[in-house]
């Protein structure tokens, strides 16, 4: 795992879990530029399982490749899940999943790190 794309990935969740919380404060549901935010940590996300394949593709393997693996596919999953949630639950409360989804994807990023380099 590169450290760059880890803390890109934590930077952008929490930039997200901020705008989300901004407007949870404000009382607003999820908009749509706050789901594309979404999708760039998706891609972020995808280029860090590319490059995670590349890397034990060429013999530098993390101490543990499956929780690895399981944290990154968890990760790709969780902020689509809520995004479909937040566009049906045009509350608030649509802003309280992203925030919490974005969190979750920022702490698993630190324990992918985590695990990438014990």
């Amino acid at each position: 795992m590169v450290l760059p794309l880890v803390l890109l990935a934590v930077a952008l969740c929490a930039a997200l879990t901020g705008w989300a919380g901004w407007f949870v404060a404000r009382d607003r549901a999820v908009i749509l530029k706050q789901l594309w935010g979404g999708a760039v940590i998706e891609g972020v996300i995808v280029v860090q399982m590319i490059v995670a394949g590349v890397l034990a593709a060429t013999g530098s393997t993390a101490s543990d490749p499956v929780k690895l693996w399981g944290y990154l596919i968890t990760a790709l999953f969780i902020l689509p899940v809520a995004a479909v949630w937040a566009f049906a639950e045009r509350t608030r409360w649509s802003s309280v999943v992203l925030a919490v989804a974005a969190i979750t994807v920022a702490f698993l990023e630190w324990r992918l790190w985590q695990i990438w380099t014990a």
